[in-house]
């Protein structure tokens, strides 16, 4: 599969700006690593098989920009999954996926 632009590879650290976000439960029942995959560019870590969209305008296969992830049991995207953004660079479009357990 050929991705015309590659994003590097970034870990996101969540940090809290205000108490509210600071003071969020944890999860209960999930596994310590659920709240801790943001990533920006890089390549995914899907939870379910490989979904890698084309472009709707131009057909390109869409370069992964991030994948955001579950926050807690109030915040939680299907089942601790996370939401996957891939965008073209030619063409602005966007497209996000949902994947979950």
């Amino acid at each position: 599969m050929k991705v015309r632009n590659k994003i590097p590879p970034f870990r996101l650290i969540l940090k809290p700006l205000n108490d509210e976000a600071a003071n969020l439960p944890k999860f209960k029942w999930a596994s310590e690593k659920v709240g801790s995959r943001h990533q920006l560019g890089g390549t995914p870590t899907f939870i379910q098989q490989e979904e890698w969209p084309d472009c709707p305008s131009c057909s390109n296969k869409m370069s992964f920009y991030g994948q955001l992830d579950s926050l807690n049991d109030e915040f939680v995207i299907a089942d601790c999954g996370m939401l996957y953004v891939f965008l073209c660079f030619d063409c602005n479009e966007t497209i996000s996926i949902i994947q979950s357990y």
